[in-house]
């Protein structure tokens, strides 16, 4: 009988939650034994805001040496963690399907951000989500704050702050939504790029098992974080920057008579009315926004889902071109020579 697989973990409750989620969906679908192995990673040990200790790639770093170490086997992470850099001797094997990416409310007294009073404290450690509260104009005072889920729920608990906006996903693995007292809007707050999504990441030398973990990826889900943190990485942001980017796929149809063509297999499928093709479409929306939230840009483009990382550069170059790289303090790119014949 072959070992059981070692499965890193961060150790907090909710990287706990997921990491089960994932080894239990591995155990079904091909019989494999998985041990959690938990690891504690600096971002687990500081109190220090994430933009201070370095973004939120602190939570990642830790999971990473001990995968390159042989120490485990394959790691787990939110999605939304992961630097959009590609990490030399690891791969990407899995994005399982995605869970509800939208940021939540959790108030005192069933509070929704309309009904708190003005000056009404609200923590969070996103500066993306304290962009995008303060510019929503309801003279919030948007206060840092640090800690796990239970934490940070319990500062409302005790009277400390009047709210907390958190992450829907991870409220719903760990069996918390009844402390929801408002889901967002992404048209008000829009999500982080790969928020609710999970990442499996395993050795580029271990072929045989990232074609075990394979089974539980879901390709929409990756064509849309694929987009999104393209978006992320054509800003120059990191992790922690004012950057909100998501990305959801919709059937669409094209009339046209001609073949249908420069767009992957995948993305798209002939319908049996004749001279019409009902095809994948891939929408996405990119928020920035600076911290005192004065200055939004807003911006979405739509194609073909196989088209993901063309969008996401696209959707990215449109901001860019509205001033994003001021707003998160990315340099501008230069502009390209024109070839002279």
């Amino acid at each position: 009988m072959s070992p059981a697989l070692r499965l890193g973990t961060r150790g907090s409750r909710l990287a706990l939650a997921q990491s089960r989620s994932v080894a239990e969906a591995l155990t079904a679908a091909s019989g494999l034994e998985v041990d959690l192995v938990e690891i504690t990673t600096f971002g687990d040990t500081s109190d220090e805001p994430l933009a201070t200790i370095g973004g939120t790639g602190v939570f990642v770093s830790a999971l990473r040496e001990a995968l390159l170490a042989g120490e485990v086997d394959f790691a787990v992470h939110s999605l939304k963690d992961l630097p959009t850099g590609a990490a030399e001797g690891l791969t990407l094997a899995a994005v399982p399907p995605r869970a509800d990416p939208r940021d939540v409310l959790c108030a005192r007294d069933h509070l929704t951000l309309g009904e708190l009073p003005p000056g009404s404290k609200i923590g969070t450690g996103s500066p993306r989500r304290a962009a995008q509260l303060r510019a929503l104009g309801l003279d919030l005072e948007v206060v840092p704050v640090r800690g796990n889920v239970d934490t940070r729920l319990s500062k409302v608990a005790d009277g400390i702050l009047d709210g907390v906006v958190l992450a829907h996903a991870g409220l719903s693995r760990l069996g918390l939504l009844d402390a929801v007292t408002e889901v967002l809007d992404p048209i008000q707050v829009l999500p982080a790029p790969g928020q609710g999504a999970l990442a499996v990441e395993c050795r580029s030398t271990d072929t045989e098992l990232i074609d075990k973990i394979a089974v539980l990826d879901d390709p929409m889900t990756r064509l849309a974080v694929t987009a999104e943190r393209v978006v992320l990485a054509r800003l120059e942001a990191g992790c922690s920057a004012p950057v909100g980017a998501y990305a959801v796929t919709a059937e669409g149809e094209d009339t046209q008579d001609e073949e249908l063509s420069g767009t992957p297999e995948a993305s798209r499928a002939t319908s049996e009315t004749a001279g019409s093709a009902v095809f994948m479409e891939l929408y996405i929306r990119g928020a920035v926004v600076s911290d005192d939230g004065a200055v939004t840009i807003r911006k979405s483009v739509t194609g073909p889902v196989g088209e993901a990382e063309q969008l996401g550069r696209a959707l990215a170059q449109e901001m860019l071109d509205d001033g994003a790289g001021t707003v998160v303090g990315a340099e501008m790119p230069a502009p390209k020579k024109e070839n002279v014949s």
